[in-house]
């Protein structure tokens, strides 16, 4: 039992992210809309869009410099605060990862730590502000608990993808922190928070891919 995640393989979760992210630009700028300005989704589409195009060159990268290329390519072409957001959580991913030639259990546990970390920060947030760090924050959570408990690698998986699914939809309980969310009277409950979307969705590819690479 275990995996190993080489670079091609990480390149090919970047493919499979970009395409769950790009089918679901409707429901995403919908979810924007009814609480911020309706670009989310169009900035990190066109990020993963840029990422994607880039993956055959991402998967000749040792682990390490393949997570620094995607940190600077989402700093520079995702628009607003995701694009420092994100680029800084795949610099401190780089770090995290730094020396290793693949991504086991514990790499990947340190490398969605490393990138909650730098996004709270950045970002000046935590959990409960309802940003994408409260799809984020529970799926590490687990995700520790899941390796200290010994827990089989594949039950893992389904535990850290439904953290990281359940924060999102938490986040229609909470009442905007930050964001243009704050700006509204009700300040966003009843709505569910698109970053948080956006973030659980990388989080479900992941761990469905990582499941899939299990032996």
């Amino acid at each position: 039992m275990g995996f190993q995640l080489t670079a091609s393989d990480y390149a090919e979760y970047i493919r499979r992210a970009y395409k769950k992210i790009n089918e679901n630009g409707e429901y995403v700028t919908e979810l924007d809309l009814a609480t911020g300005d309706g670009d989310h989704w169009s900035n990190l589409n066109m990020g993963f869009t840029k990422l994607n195009e880039c993956s055959d060159s991402l998967s000749k990268m040792t682990v390490s410099d393949e997570m620094k290329e995607i940190g600077k390519i989402m700093m520079s072409v995702i628009g607003g605060s995701s694009g420092v957001l994100y680029g800084s959580a795949y610099l401190a991913a780089a770090k995290a990862i730094k020396g290793h030639e693949t991504i086991d259990a514990e790499g990947l546990c340190s490398i969605l730590s490393a990138m909650l970390d730098a996004i709270i920060q950045r970002g000046q947030a935590k959990e409960g502000f309802k940003t994408m760090i409260d799809s984020l924050a529970p799926a590490v959570k687990v995700f520790k608990e899941c390796i200290e408990n010994g827990t089989d690698e594949k039950e893992l998986c389904d535990k850290v993808k439904k953290a990281a699914e359940d924060g999102a939809e938490n986040t229609k309980n909470m009442e905007a922190v930050r964001g243009r969310a704050t700006y509204q009277a009700d300040k966003g409950i009843g709505h569910l928070d698109p970053g948080a979307v956006t973030m659980s969705y990388q989080i479900e590819v992941l761990m469905d891919f990582v499941k899939e690479k299990i032996r």
